[in-house]
């Protein structure tokens, strides 16, 4: 409390005052604290100015002779024009050095004169702050009484004393003094997952206080005998968090701003819902439930209201809430399933439920809930047949019901429904799954048929894709001869003409993708009954077949597709290929004889019947297929397939001349020069004449890589390092920008010993091929350990979807030990390119490590499926002459046990 009117308010200051001195502050020093004296200049110029006044006072104008008062050693005068010559400037440097060694000598007396004045000074004028040092060292020992009982400082004033009942002024205090002042030792209880953070420290030093609290409480309560959990109570404690003044602020502003809302607007039903939630944010249940209480009296009308209020009580409390609500809210469907679910006993619920159906009879949610009660069908089917006639609208009761009657009653039921609803398509889907489930296939057809005309007539006809989406439902409940009925009398509805075929096949696609294959069977089907001479459309059904039919299904459609497309060389060979991998050569013999009547001049069923007699051990019949075709066709491929045919059988002689006789034919053809080279090599062991075999061979095809590559290898076996190397060079100079060819450079380096001329090459290569992923997937595993994950990530950002790069980042997965993510990224390979032979032996070398025997299976089934046909390691294993007739199984293996020892040291 304060008086209105102070006495020294309109007073001037004690002499010597100054604001604020007593608590350290520092004020100006005037002319009141020196006197009245002026102080003596200090300096020259403050001598000479005092003399020019004084003369100028006494009236003295006379010369200025300013010259008088000039430094001496600041020449104007007598010497002004000499020059500064190196004597003046060595003796000023001398006279410099006197001055500072003179000045240091007398620093220490200077210093201590100084210190002295200083002393002499504070005893003089001390300050007000050491003038009162001992009373503020008192004040420590003054008691909280004490302090408490000092008399205001407004009462001690003249004019309060002569007025002592003027009225009081109050100044108000900020809230988050108050809050703290009020919070400052108080606990609060909230619900130990309602998302705030809990200060640990604080909870450690409030258990004791509360602890002492509550046991003072019980103590006083309970005299004779005291019953504590100590391990349940310290639990409890677990909830207990000390809020902080700033939360306290919070929760107090909202609250405010709550309290304003309902008390300006108490019908607003999400203002009392808000304010409640707040209350129980905070911990304050009670009041929480006073809050909705109030609310439930003020918006009786709200059903969020009396469902908030049932959520906030315990259930007996919530069952009475909710009795009061269905009084004020008897069609509420939301209050009185929340009252079925408070009961526990079945009778009980279903004596709820029903008494909501005689308030809300056309409830489909109270009637659906209904019939989940029942236990059996002929109580759910009663249920459903009153549902039936209150909600007639509702499809789903009626088929709900139908589903329950006979087949006979069901007719009837469905009949009614489609009376009730002439608009929906559901009903006539479910007629056409009710004859489906009689075996009556035949009805199915003409009910869909007749569900798209009447719906057409109707004006709610739904388009295609509706369509197609309702015969993928209808085949994954089951229903196949339904959704196929459906495919075949929507399938071509408003589609153009020309764009049948393109739909047809997306849609087809769309389907398999879905896992819904008999969908797009039948649409294929219905493609190949508009466009039987399709062979693409063929191919498309023969590939679904092969995957998800069997194999009887899948020769009857490879029947008819030759049939249809006798010219489709691919139909005939997938015909035979099945027919051999099933183990009846001779039936796919007779297919292949099929075959060469329909495409007598077909070079792909030629070399197909060579294959087949060749791996079933059948040379001569394989060798007089050949020479056939070599009369009538005679394409590069015949001959190829001839030569290696003899190479296979060790017929090197008869080889060589047949490669003789090609060459003269197709010298531009690589592959015979590849194979020329390779039999003096490897098997004639003839190095001279496969040196001049390469030679021709760059020469005629200078554009092959795999020649030149081929060469240089002779080379480097030979030893002759330079010549490999000026090879290389001269086929990059040949074929810039090829980084197969940059690839076996630093490779021919490595296997040299000569790492920091392969590292050279890489950063070469880089810049010619920068998006190449075998050059970069070659390049990781170039540099140091430490600086393999670095050059993965440049690797990923310029080859991101490369499957060699994504390989070669699992490998690096794999040498950390992270077999979780080494696994996940082979997969990722994979499934980017699936051809690629070496990423699936990659694979299948890191499963023999970390892999189960199930995992394992899985990944050379995935394998097979896959077929793949590419890959450096791979495609040698696959054309090695002592592999020939492997499975893809057996390439697997031997790839992944070719894999480099370089490479494999990195993943060991």
């Amino acid at each position: 409390m304060f008086g209105v009117t102070k006495d020294f308010i309109g007073k001037p200051a004690p002499p010597g005052y100054i604001a604020g001195l007593g608590r350290g502050a520092t004020g100006f020093t005037t002319r009141s604290d020196i006197g009245p004296a002026r102080e003596a200049p200090t300096d020259l110029e403050s001598l000479q100015k005092a003399a020019l006044e004084k003369r100028r006072a006494e009236g003295d104008e006379g010369e200025d002779d300013d010259e008088r008062f000039q430094d001496p050693d600041n020449e104007v005068g007598l010497f002004s024009g000499a020059p500064y010559e190196e004597d003046d400037e060595e003796a000023d440097r001398i006279w410099d050095q006197i001055d500072a060694k003179m000045d240091e000598r007398r620093k220490a007396r200077r210093e201590a004169r100084e210190k002295q004045e200083l002393e002499q000074f504070r005893k003089e004028r001390p300050k007000i702050s050491e003038q009162f040092s001992d009373i503020k060292r008192s004040l420590a020992n003054v008691s909280v009484d004490e302090w408490q009982n000092l008399p205001e400082v407004g009462d001690l004033t003249g004019k309060n004393k002569r007025r002592p009942k003027l009225p009081e002024r109050f100044t108000p205090v900020p809230d988050s003094v108050l809050a703290a002042a009020r919070n400052q030792n108080q606990m609060v209880t909230t619900p130990a997952d309602s998302g705030m953070t809990t200060n640990f420290v604080e909870i450690g030093q409030a258990r004791e206080r509360v602890l002492g609290v509550r046991l003072d409480q019980m103590s006083d309560s309970v005299s004779s005998q005291t019953n504590i959990d100590p391990k349940g109570y310290l639990t409890d404690l677990n909830s207990i968090v000390v809020k902080s003044a700033a939360e306290i602020g919070d929760l107090k502003k909202a609250r405010l701003l709550l309290n304003s809302v309902t008390q300006t607007n108490p019908k607003h039903a999400p203002g009392w819902i808000a304010a409640a939630r707040l209350e129980e944010f905070a911990g304050k249940m009670t009041a929480a439930r006073a809050k909705i209480a109030k609310g439930c009296e003020e918006c009786p009308k709200s059903e969020d209201v009396w469902l908030e209020a049932a959520r906030l009580n315990n259930k007996d409390n919530a069952k009475i809430i909710l009795a009061d609500a269905v009084r004020h809210n008897p069609e509420s469907v939301k209050i009185w399933l929340k009252a079925v679910d408070l009961e526990n006993d079945p009778k009980a619920q279903k004596r709820v439920i029903w008494r909501a159906l005689e308030f809300i009879p056309n409830s489909v949610k109270l009637w659906r809930t209904a019939v989940n009660m029942e236990e059996t069908a002929a109580g759910a089917k009663t249920l459903l047949s009153r549902a039936v006639e209150l909600v007639p609208t509702n499809v789903d009761l009626w088929l709900a019901l139908a589903r329950l009657e006979t087949y006979e009653n069901g007719k009837k039921v469905l009949n009614k429904a489609r009376s009730a609803n002439p608009n929906s398509h559901e009903v006539w889907i479910a007629a056409a799954r009710l004859e489906e489930s009689q075996g009556k296939d035949d009805m199915v057809d003409r009910i869909i048929q007749m569900a798209v005309n009447k719906l057409s007539l109707t004006g709610s006809v739904l388009d295609r894709e509706q369509w197609l989406k309702e015969a993928e439902k209808a085949e994954q409940d089951g229903s196949i001869v339904t959704a196929q009925a459906i495919v075949r009398a929507t399938i071509g509805m408003g589609i153009e003409d020309e764009d049948r075929k393109k739909t047809w096949m997306e849609d087809a696609e769309s389907c398999i993708s879905h896992g819904t294959i008999a969908t797009a069977r039948a649409i294929y089907a219905h493609a190949l009954k508009v466009f039987p001479g399709k062979k693409s459309i063929w191919r498309r059904a023969a590939y679904l077949e092969k995957s998800y039919g069997t194999a009887e299904s899948l020769d009857e459609l490879l029947k008819r597709a030759v049939t249809y497309c006798p010219q489709a060389e691919v139909l005939w060979l997938m015909g035979a290929k099945e027919k051999w991998l099933a183990g009846k050569v001779s039936e796919a013999q007779a297919i292949l004889e099929e075959a060469f009547k329909a495409n007598p001049n077909s070079e792909q069923i030629w070399l197909a019947a060579v294959k087949l007699e060749s791996e079933n051990g059948e040379y001569e019949r394989a060798r007089f297929l050949l020479q056939r075709a070599r009369d009538q066709s005679g394409t590069e491929r015949v001959w190829m397939k001839s030569v290696v045919l003899e190479r296979q059988m060790k017929h090197f002689d008869t080889a060589l001349e047949l490669l003789q006789e090609a060459l003269e034919k197709y010298p531009t053809f690589d592959k015979l020069w590849m194979i020329q080279g390779q039999i003096y090599d490897m098997d004639l062991s003839d190095m001279a004449k496969a040196r001049e075999v390469y030679a021709k061979g760059v020469k005629n095809c200078p554009k092959s890589i795999t020649l030149w590559i081929l060469s240089a290898r002779l080379e480097e076996k030979a030893g002759v390092l330079i010549r490999a190397r000026s090879i290389l060079e001269k086929a990059r100079y040949m074929n810039p920008k090829t980084p197969e060819l940059w690839v076996e450079a630093i490779r021919v380096e490595l296997r040299a010993n000569q790492a920091a001329a392969a590292k050279a090459l890489g950063a070469k290569a880089l810049q010619e091929c920068p998006s190449s992923g075998l050059l970069w997937s070659e390049l990781i595993f170039l540099e140091p350990r430490p600086q393999r994950k670095s050059r993965s990530v440049d690797a990923l950002k310029k080859c991101e979807h490369d499957a060699l790069v994504v390989c070669a980042v699992a490998r690096l997965f794999w040498s950390e030990r992270k077999v979780d993510k080494a696994r996940s990224w082979f997969a990722k390979a994979v499934k980017i390119d699936s051809d690629l032979g070496d990423v699936w032996a990659w694979w299948y070398k890191f499963e023999l490590q970390h892999g189960t025997e199930e995992e394992r299976k899985a990944l050379v089934d995935a394998c097979v499926r896959a077929e793949p046909h590419h890959g450096e390691v791979w495609q040698q294993q696959a054309k090695d002459m002592s592999h020939v007739g492997w499975k893809t199984v057996d390439i697997l293996l031997a790839t992944s046990a070719a894999l480099g020892e370089n490479q494999t040291a990195t993943a060991a």
